[in-house]
């Protein structure tokens, strides 16, 4: 036997969802937001009501927004976008808001739902790995071509230089010459060994 629901049921499935839901006349005015939109924003219906909804999308993306949306709607098809919205708190949260155009049973266009989750987290680690990325490349840009014999740095017009000469020319540092104790002792047995193939 099939389980309808009851007007009631059905309204407090859409009150209660897990999802922000709203919904728009044929002028383009929200007339409608569920429990879990106002308790998002922290706002009343008659506040959230025709436009007013938009007082909460951030600035910056306020434009792109409204972009979307009247497009789509002049065109009746279906949106997706993402924006920040203010929650209760005062924070801006990333939403991904899908609008679809509905229709009477008559098939009359009667304006929008849609429906908004927060995706601040995935949003927030995309842009931290795009920084990862940005630094990882910057730090492959800054790797030096050095000759593995010579020791000599390719500098970036495409001449080579002795390494203290490049790194004197792009930094404040200088250089005093000494030796280390292993390359004393091979430069003592390259002499000792000179010596003794001389006769001397």
């Amino acid at each position: 036997m099939k389980n309808e629901l009851s007007c009631e049921e059905y309204k407090l499935l859409v009150e209660k969802a897990p999802i922000m839901i709203w919904r728009s006349a044929v002028t383009m005015e929200c007339d409608y937001f569920n429990d879990t939109w106002l308790v998002f924003t922290g706002r009343s219906m008659e506040q959230e009501m025709g436009n007013g909804w938009a007082e909460g999308v951030h600035p910056e993306d306020f434009d792109l927004c409204l972009k979307i949306y009247t497009d789509h709607f002049k065109m009746r098809e279906i949106f997706e976008m993402e924006y920040r919205l203010r929650r209760f708190d005062g924070e801006y949260r990333w939403i991904f808001d899908r609008g679809v155009p509905y229709s009477d049973s008559e098939g009359n266009f009667k304006g929008y739902i849609g429906s908004c989750i927060d995706v601040t987290e995935r949003i927030e680690a995309e842009h931290a790995l795009k920084r990862a990325r940005e630094m990882e490349i910057e730090e492959l840009q800054a790797i030096l071509p050095i000759c593995s014999y010579c020791k000599k740095i390719r500098n970036d017009r495409d001449y080579w230089e002795q390494i203290e000469s490049y790194i004197s020319n792009h930094s404040n540092t200088l250089f005093s010459h000494s030796i280390c104790p292993e390359c004393a002792e091979k430069a003592m047995k390259e002499i000792e060994e000179i010596k003794k193939n001389s006769g001397h």
